[in-house]
C-alpha cells in the first residue's frame, strides 16, 4: 500500500512512497535495518526544504524523530549542548533564548528540524549554523557504523555540507552538538534589515532576546507561514560570482544590489534577478512567487510537485537568458 507524504512536506503536495519508518533512536534503526535491504532510501527531517516533483516515488522514507536537548559540557564562558535531530529548530532557538545562550538567535523562525540544519548549513540575517556547530553525530545506513564529524569534517559551504553532497541519504544525523555562549555574547547586527530595525526601535545595546524578537518580526513580514500557504522558504540560492563576471553584469545593471564576500567574490540577491525577469507576485496553475519575497515559490492550493518544479525551471531559464546566471536550487528536489 502506498503511503501519502502530503502532510510530511511544507509545499503540501501529494506524493506517495513505498514505506515510511519513524526513527526515534539508533537502536530503533537497527531493528528495522533488515527491512531496508535493496531499497532506495530518503532521509526526511521536517520536510520544509524538499519538493516531491514525482507523485509516485519508488523510495522508502526514514522520518527522523530523535528528541532531546542536553547540556553535555558546561564552562564559564560557554556550553556544549547536544540536540536530537528530530527537535524542531525554532523550539531549540526558543530554548536557547529563554536560557540566555547565545549563537542561534539570528536563525529564529527558520522552519525544519535540528538534524536538517547542518545538512543545508542554514543561515539568515548574517549568521550560519556552521558558526556554532561543535560536531554532528550519527551513523551510516549501510554499515550502521557510528561516527562523530567535527566542524571541519562537515565540509560546510554556502547552504551545503558533506551531508548534502557525498553523504546524501547515506548518513543519518542523530544529534547535533552546539557551542553556545553563556555571557559576553557576540551580537551580530551586520545584516542591514536587522540593523535598520534596531535603529527604528531605538535599541542601542541589543540582547539575544531582542535580536530573536526582531528577526521574528522581519521574517513574519516577509515570508509566508507554510501551514497557510505551501512553500519551502528560499527556493534558490543567492548566486556568488567571481569579480570578472560580477563587473560584466554591473556594467549593464548599475543599480543591482550586491554583497562583497571577498576581493574576488560577490553575492547577488536572487530575488532581484527574479523580479527583473518579470516574476514579481505572479501566479500560474496555482503556483506563484510570494508577493513579499520573490525568492519564495508558493503553492496556492492544489498544485502538484510537477507544477511547482516546472514553474521554478521557467524562472531559472529566464534568469539565465537575461543575466547569463544559472540559479541553483536551495530546495532538495526528489
Amino acid at each position: 500500500m502506498k503511503n501519502s507524504l502530503k502532510k510530511l512536506n511544507s509545499f503540501g503536495v501529494e506524493s506517495f512512497c513505498n514505506e515510511i519508518y519513524i526513527i526515534k533512536s539508533y537502536e530503533n534503526y537497527l531493528q528495522i535495518k533488515q527491512n531496508l535491504k535493496e531499497k532506495k532510501i530518503i532521509i526526511l527531517g521536517g520536510g520544509t526544504n524538499i519538493l516531491f516533483k514525482t507523485q509516485n516515488l519508488d523510495y522508502t522514507i526514514l522520518k527522523v524523530d530523535i528528541e532531546g536537548i542536553e547540556i553535555i559540557e558546561d564552562y564559564d564562558e560557554n556550553i556544549i549542548v547536544s540536540v536530537g535531530a528530530g527537535v524542531n529548530w525554532d523550539d531549540f532557538v526558543s530554548w536557547c533564548v529563554k536560557n540566555n545562550y547565545g549563537g542561534v538567535e539570528n536563525l529564529t523562525l527558520i522552519p525544519g528540524n535540528v538534524g536538517s540544519a547542518p545538512i543545508q548549513n542554514i543561515g539568515a540575517y548574517g549568521s550560519e549554523i556552521k558558526d556554532v556547530i561543535y560536531s554532528c553525530e550519527g551513523f551510516y545506513l549501510e554499515s550502521s557504523e557510528h561516527k562523530i564529524f567535527n566542524k571541519n569534517e562537515c565540509e560546510f559551504e554556502y547552504r551545503s555540507s558533506i551531508f548534502k553532497q557525498k553523504l546524501k541519504n547515506k548518513f543519518l544525523i542523530s544529534k547535533v552538538n552546539f557551542r553556545l555562549s553563556k555571557k559576553n555574547h557576540r551580537i551580530n547586527t551586520s545584516y542591514k534589515a536587522l540593523s535598520d530595525k534596531l535603529i527604528e526601535k531605538g535599541i542601542k545595546d541589543p540582547s539575544i532576546s531582542d535580536i530573536s524578537t526582531l528577526v521574528k518580526e522581519i521574517r513574519e513580514s516577509k515570508l509566508p507561514n507554510y501551514n497557510q500557504l505551501g512553500n519551502a522558504g528560499s527556493f534558490f540560492k543567492n548566486p556568488v560570482l567571481k569579480k570578472k563576471n560580477f563587473e560584466k553584469i554591473t556594467n549593464k545593471y548599475s543599480s543591482m544590489p550586491f554583497y562583497k564576500m571577498s576581493e574576488n567574490e560577490y553575492k547577488l540577491p536572487a530575488a532581484w534577478l527574479i523580479e527583473k525577469c518579470g516574476f514579481k507576485d505572479i501566479c500560474e496553475n496555482q503556483v506563484g512567487v510570494y508577493k513579499n519575497q520573490s525568492l519564495v515559490i508558493i503553492n496556492k492550493g492544489g498544485a502538484t510537485g510537477s507544477d511547482i518544479y516546472n514553474f521554478s525551471q521557467k524562472i531559472k531559464q529566464e534568469v539565465k537568458n537575461k543575466f547569463d546566471i544559472l540559479l541553483e536550487e536551495e530546495v532538495n528536489i526528489i
